[in-house]
């Protein structure tokens, strides 16, 4: 087994804590790198773009459901992505996959099952809980088109989109990201046109249809 190189994105010190366990457990030599918001996740995924294996929250700070998810493999396709989520509803698990992550392990698994999923998804091997079918496509068209436009917004496209979710103003995202307010109205502009949407709200509605709380219906 060659020196590989994982990044564990989760915002809970003690989780993060197993997962490490779990890693140092499943691969002998390893480099982890650690990281608990999705603006961290951001720069750790641009500059460790040859990491084996990203195990990656949902519900980090910086992002909602699964747009951290869709944006990391537009951003870095190759790049392995395992779920690690305490939502264990089906259709997240199904969804999760549709929208290119190699597995996905529930928070409730034992140390041992969480050793045996890192090995599996090392191998290049899909691991999702044994009572999980996969049988029927969960996405609709919609979201799918909606994560197209999120997948190919560039990072700082990515964070303006964050903050119009949190209800910034353009002068706040201005002061936030350090950039003037016409290169924040660039950004917006831009964000629009990939989501294929007119408006402000529109794009926040949009890019809130990829949340989880919104999928269980």
């Amino acid at each position: 087994m060659h020196h590989c190189k994982i990044v564990i994105a989760d915002d809970h010190p003690l989780f993060r804590a197993a997962l490490k366990q779990a890693v140092t457990k499943a691969t002998k030599q390893v480099d982890i790198v650690e990281v608990s918001s999705m603006a961290e996740l951001q720069d750790a995924a641009s500059e460790h773009n040859d990491a084996d294996l990203v195990l990656l929250d949902l519900t980090m700070p910086g992002a909602s459901g699964f747009s951290s998810l869709v944006y990391l493999k537009g951003q870095s396709p190759e790049m392995p992505v395992v779920v690690v989520s305490g939502n264990e509803d089906h259709n997240v698990i199904k969804r999760a996959l549709e929208y290119g992550a190699l597995g996905f392990i529930p928070k409730s698994v034992s140390l041992d099952t969480m050793v045996e999923a890192i090995v599996a998804a090392l191998d290049g091997e899909a691991w999702i809980p044994d009572d999980v079918n996969l049988g029927e496509p969960v996405v609709e068209d919609k979201e799918a088109k909606i994560a197209e436009g999120i997948a190919s917004l560039t990072p700082q496209q990515f964070r303006v989109l964050v903050m119009l979710m949190q209800g910034l103003l353009n002068k706040q995202i201005a002061y936030e990201l350090d950039v003037s307010e016409a290169t924040v109205k660039a950004h917006v502009t831009a964000i629009l046109r990939k989501l294929k949407v007119h408006s402000r709200t529109q794009a926040v509605i949009a890019a809130r249809s990829l949340d989880l709380d919104t999928l269980s219906s």
